[in-house]
């Protein structure tokens, strides 16, 4: 068959219930096709055990001489007269998709995820926790519906947000804040939309209301510490949490990626550091000031390049249920506000690098996140240099 010549299944009219009662199953399995239109076929197989029978779409592309398949389903929901229709509607609305270049592959919400995660290491972190083990991960893409989503999100709106662990282990929650959810809700739809660019989805409907973050959640980080009281904490840590936060003062990375880094990511001959795995800008490379690269230059001695750069006591790479109570116990024991986290000392690593004049830009690169993101939580910080700016033009 020629690239330009078009396919010629058995054609038949399936559009009464008395024709389709009236077809045989074929040892082939082949279906019984009716033309929609050029290149558009609805395709109807009986079923040999006295079913519903299954309907089926077939398009024909003339550029690439390719005739993907698509199984509909029975539509047995419907009564027989209306299957037609249904199946038709649902044909039609297939052959626009690729018509316009979109993807055949019929992925799930899962599916989707996983692609995604493939490059994106926070959100493989995630999707785990919220999306995997959820109804929304069977649907299909091109299924998902608002309501969809929404029933997702007040799910997980209603999952206790983990704050740490007991002394013995069991585990200590909190309603999950809304900010919490905004940022839960990131990995989601950032999965959705690199689905919608690859064309594997039409529109981004069924989420984009679905997942609007909560306004007002995430004001500007008010946790600060001086660095007379970030030496307090670190003195009350043992040497390897200690070490670990000294890293969070040296370095404006967050505290995830600080722990995914290894021995191997560090260039003592350059003094660069290499920040592989972030929730953004991953890949980065940091050139350090020879203070910095000295201290991490000991860290690593004598280590392997997989080795953790910054590990526990025990060998193993630190995350946020190991760092977690370390930290709130070195805050009581300073006398510190219990609401010091490990981010506490990432955000008031940034602010001195803002207030102490760092172009934004500059900032935004070291740390891993945009300018927008780094001028709407610290441009406040920079009004005092402007004052001082606009006291410099006077006459």
């Amino acid at each position: 068959m020629s690239r330009t010549s078009k396919p010629r299944p058995a054609r038949i009219d399936l559009r009464t219930v008395d024709r389709r009662e009236r077809l045989r199953p074929r040892a082939s399995r082949e279906p019984y096709w009716q033309p929609l239109a050029t290149g558009q076929y609805l395709g109807f197989r009986p079923s040999a055990a006295n079913g519903l029978g299954t309907w089926l779409a077939r398009f024909y592309d003339l550029d690439t001489g390719r005739k993907p398949n698509k199984t509909l389903g029975d539509f047995g929901n419907l009564p027989p007269a209306r299957r037609f229709d249904a199946a038709k509607r649902e044909a039609e609305e297939w052959f626009r998709h690729l018509a316009r270049g979109g993807s055949e592959d019929e992925l799930t919400v899962r599916e989707a995820c996983e692609r995604y995660a493939k490059t994106h290491p926070d959100a493989a972190k995630r999707f785990p926790r919220y999306v995997y083990n959820d109804p929304i991960a069977s649907v299909k893409l091109r299924r998902l519906r608002e309501q969809h989503v929404r029933d997702w999100r007040n799910r997980l709106e209603e999952l206790p947000a983990k704050v740490t662990r007991t002394k013995k282990g069991a585990p200590v929650t909190r309603k999950r804040a809304a900010a919490t959810v905004n940022r839960d809700m990131v990995a989601l739809r950032a999965a959705l939309n690199a689905a919608l660019a690859r064309g594997e989805v039409e529109t981004a409907l069924a989420w984009r209301k679905a997942l609007q973050p909560t306004s007002g959640a995430d004001g500007r980080r008010d946790q600060y510490l001086d660095k007379e009281q970030r030496q307090a904490l670190l003195s009350k840590l043992g040497p390897d949490i200690h070490a670990f936060c000294r890293g969070l003062c040296l370095l404006p990375v967050r505290p995830g990626a600080l722990a995914s880094l290894t021995t191997g990511d560090f260039d003592a001959r350059t003094h660069t550091l290499l920040v592989r795995l972030d929730k953004a800008n991953s890949q980065r490379r940091i050139l350090l000031p020879l203070e910095t690269a000295n201290i991490l230059a000991e860290q690593s001695k004598g280590k392997l390049p997989r080795a953790p750069l910054f590990a526990r006591a025990d060998g193993k790479a630190w995350d946020k249920d190991s760092w977690k109570r370390p930290i709130k116990d070195a805050a009581l024991a300073a006398n510190l506000p219990a609401s010091v986290t490990a981010y506490t000392l990432r955000h008031s690593t940034i602010t001195d690098l803002v207030v102490g004049g760092l172009d934004l830009l500059t900032v935004a690169q070291i740390s891993g996140t945009s300018v927008r993101m780094i001028e709407k939580h610290y441009g406040h910080l920079r009004g005092d240099r402007a004052a001082a700016a606009l006291a410099s033009l006077a006459f």
